[in-house]
This record gives structure tokens, C-alpha cells and sequence, in this order.
């Protein structure tokens, strides 16, 4: 995509570049174009080269234009950028602004008010110099939309994480204290059966290292994602999951879970929980008009894996990218060694898939 994007860049420079040369030979006279088509194809490689250093190609094409425009001025040759060097232009300046530092962008966005205020002054009254102060307004100005708005998606993508670890710090101290209680139930077995029946000791000592390899493991996979703070709420059983299903609002989901309450670990329950829960959240949001939405929680072997679908069409806003609500569940996943899979289905509609493993059989 980003290549098609040059490609249809590169092509529009060439056509402005061509139409700027055959007017300023009609106008001016035979070889008025040469200055005007050199610089502006020297622009346009240095804007279609911008990814590899936006700060170097941005200076490199404003000065490529200041340079252009007194070299022509003290020639007496036509001073204002052509179109293609103006589309070249609001693009380095757009981008960066988008992307750059603060001091960075500023230093870009200042240059090119120069280069701006510098056409208008040698060209007062002049459409084309009026264009290029426009475009260079509108490159600010979508640059910088751009820039707050990446920002604030950075700031609701580390709220999101912070509640996720909230949760998961609570998690870990109700996984923790469930193991650390079967230690010490296991090792008051051990005592008792040292005295009265000495062949259960082993069993006992061995069912205290499992529980003990356990309480390390759950820790393991979520000690990193911890910070302080209030746990969210939310379903932490199936028997919870299905009442959260019933009460969706919308299609009647189709419902499949394990006959019973399987024995899982705690954390994989409450990941199961969370990603049926932010995956409904996100049908009845971006796709209520969804016909059938079928939830599929299993257990094969040693791995649980959980399928969200829905049969709704494709909307502009949900297949842009997965929702911000994702990006906590993904987070999650990921601590316990699984994988999140989130994208439209081959037909129509929106599957969330995900696989968390269980670990090894004791």
C-alpha cells in the first residue's frame, strides 16, 4: 500500500512537472522551463526518497526551493515553485510535522513558511504563489491533526494496558494465594502422613512441588504487566460467561462451552472471559446489525482456544484497524504464551480467534 502510494505520487509529480514545462514554453518562451522542470524533478526523488530520513529530505527540499527561487529571481527567470514542487513540498512539510519531534517539526514548518512568505513576496498577486502559501497552510494544518491525533492514540492505548495490568495484578494475587493455600494444605498432609502412614509421603511431597511449580508458573507470565492501581471488573468463570451472553443486546449469540466447569488455570478462565467480553462489546458497537454471532470456547489437548464470529458486512471504521479494547486482550494473551488473530472472515463478517495453552499435565 505505501508503494502504491508513492507510485501514484511519483506519477502526478511527473504530469504537474510535464504541464508545468509546456506552459511556461508557451508563455515565457522556448527554454523558460528548464529551471523550473530541473528543481522540481530533484524535489519530487527527494520526496518519494522521505521515508528514509523525513528531517534530511524535508531541509533537502526546502532548500532545494529557496535555492531555485533566487537563482531564478537574479535570472529573471519565472520565481515561484511550480505545482509539482509545491505537491512536493506540502507533503515533506506535512509529514513531517506528523511525525517529527516537537523541535523538529517546528524548525520544518518554519522553513516553509519562509519559502511560502518568500513566493508571495516576489510575486505579489500571483495565483500560483497564492497556491503555494495555501498548500503550505493546509500541510501544517493536516500535519498536525495527524500528530494529535497519533497522539491521542497513544495515550488511550497505555490507558487501556494500565486497567489490563490492574486487572492482571489482582488476578495474580487471587492465583498466587489459591496455590500458596494448597502448599501449605499439602504440607500439613505430609506431616501427618510422615507420622501415621509413611508410603502416602512421597505423594504428598510430590503434590506440594506441583502446587509450588504452579504458583511460579501464573507468576511468570504476568509479574511484568503489573502496576498499582483498582482491579476492573468482569466475568472471571464460564458459568459467569454464559449470563454475560444472555444478556448480550443483539442477535442471540450460539453458544458452545465445556459441558462443565473445566480446570483450568484462573488467569486462562479470566483471558477466556475477557476476549468473549470485549469481542461482543465490539459486535454490538461496530456491527449491530449483525445477524448471527456464534461464540466457540473449547478445550483440545493441552490448549484452550476461544472464536468470536459474526456475519455482519465490512464497515470503514471497524476493519481500520482492531479497536483499542483489542489491544488489552492482546496484551493479555500474549502474557500467557498464546496468540490473538482479529480480522474480517473470508466471506463476510468479523472473527476474533484466539489459543492460550495450559501448560503441561501434572
Amino acid at each position: 500500500m505505501r508503494w502504491a502510494r508513492d507510485i501514484a505520487l511519483g506519477g502526478l509529480l511527473t504530469a504537474l512537472l510535464g504541464f508545468t514545462a509546456y506552459q511556461l514554453a508557451v508563455v515565457w518562451g522556448p527554454t523558460y522551463w528548464i529551471l523550473d522542470a530541473a528543481a522540481g524533478a530533484v524535489t519530487s526523488v527527494i520526496v518519494l526518497l522521505r521515508r528514509r530520513n523525513r528531517w534530511r529530505t524535508a531541509i533537502a527540499g526546502l532548500t532545494t526551493a529557496a535555492v531555485t527561487m533566487g537563482v531564478a529571481w537574479m535570472a529573471d527567470l519565472p520565481t515561484e515553485p511550480g505545482p509539482a514542487m509545491a505537491l512536493a513540498l506540502a507533503v515533506l512539510v506535512g509529514e513531517a510535522v506528523a511525525r517529527l519531534s516537537a523541535i523538529q517539526a517546528g524548525v520544518v514548518a518554519a522553513a516553509g513558511l519562509l519559502v511560502a512568505a518568500g513566493t508571495l513576496g516576489l510575486n505579489y498577486g500571483s495565483g500560483i504563489a497564492t497556491m503555494n502559501v495555501i498548500s503550505w497552510l493546509g500541510a501544517v494544518s493536516i500535519g498536525t491533526w495527524l500528530r494529535l491525533r497519533a497522539v491521542r492514540r497513544r495515550a488511550i492505548a497505555t490507558r487501556i494496558r494500565q486497567e489490563e495490568r490492574v486487572d492482571l495484578a489482582r488476578e495474580l494475587h487471587d492465583v498466587v494465594a489459591h496455590h500458596i493455600a494448597g502448599i501449605v494444605l499439602q504440607a500439613q498432609g505430609a506431616r501427618i502422613a510422615g507420622r501415621r502412614q509413611p508410603n502416602l509421603y512421597d505423594e504428598s511431597l510430590a503434590g506440594i512441588e506441583f502446587a509450588g511449580a504452579e504458583a511460579l508458573t501464573a507468576m511468570r507470565r504476568v509479574v511484568g504487566l503489573l502496576r498499582d492501581g483498582d482491579a476492573v471488573s468482569g466475568p472471571t468463570s464460564l458459568a459467569q460467561l454464559a449470563k454475560l451472553v444472555e444478556r448480550f443486546n443483539g442477535p442471540t449469540p450460539q453458544l458452545s462451552l465445556p459441558d462443565s466447569e473445566p480446570e483450568w488455570p484462573q488467569e486462562v478462565t479470566t483471558t477466556v472471559c475477557r476476549i468473549v467480553q470485549e469481542s461482543l462489546t465490539n459486535v454490538a458497537r461496530h456491527a449491530p446489525h449483525a445477524d448471527a454471532v456464534t461464540v466457540n470456547v473449547r478445550q483440545t489437548g493441552r490448549e484452550v482456544t476461544v472464536d468470536v464470529l459474526d456475519d455482519a458486512e465490512a464497515g470503514p471504521v471497524r476493519y481500520k484497524r482492531a479497536g483499542f479494547g483489542l489491544v488489552g486482550i492482546r496484551e493479555r494473551v500474549e502474557a500467557l504464551g498464546g496468540t490473538l488473530t482479529v480480522g474480517p472472515r473470508a466471506a463476510k463478517g468479523w472473527a476474533v480467534s484466539a489459543s492460550l495453552p495450559l501448560g503441561p499435565t501434572r
